[in-house]
């Protein structure tokens, strides 16, 4: 029973040995620990934050454009498409094209490059592919977009079944 409390009391000293002799090592552990928490949680805030303001503007850029100021909402929605955010961005993108606020089909296509870089999972870019597809088709670009979107169909995307509807009705 002794040999039992004194092996107890050997090892928490030997603990303790240990902790006064490491004493740095372990303050610097806990403060790089303390300072990764405190900076993924500062960027967490801050991509929030950000996408906090790109809804803001998504918003106004609505209201702008159902008070008929087309021109002010262009430019809303397109540095909504230029911020890569990667839901916001493709949601203006396509307010820009269903309600024909840029003419510019060059200006357009340059969107759709810099909405399909913001996507981060394959089959969003996928999706994102399929709409410029079809605004090629519109724009009588029809060859690159059956190109895009039979390469579509060749990657067996989920949109596999769309761009082959699309293909049949042309």
């Amino acid at each position: 029973m002794e040999d039992r409390i004194e092996d107890r009391e050997n090892i928490s000293f030997k603990i303790t040995e240990i902790l006064k002799k490491k004493k740095k090592v372990i303050s610097i552990i806990l403060f790089l620990i303390v300072l990764t928490l405190s900076a993924f949680l500062f960027k967490n805030y801050y991509y929030n934050k950000l996408n906090e303001e790109i809804s803001e503007k998504y918003i106004k850029a609505g209201l702008l454009l159902s008070s008929e100021y087309k021109e002010q909402s262009k430019k809303v929605y397109e540095e909504i498409a230029k911020s890569k955010n990667s839901f916001y961005s493709a949601l203006a993108l396509s307010n820009i094209i269903e309600n024909d606020l840029e003419l510019n089909s060059d200006k357009i296509l340059e969107l759709f490059e810099t909405v399909e870089s913001a996507q981060n999972e394959k089959e969003q870019k996928n999706l994102v592919q399929l709409k410029k597809a079809l605004y090629l088709m519109k724009i009588s670009k029809e060859e690159e977009g059956k190109k895009i979107l039979d390469r579509l169909i060749k990657i067996n995307s989920i949109w596999k079944e769309a761009a082959l509807e699309i293909l049949s009705q042309n």
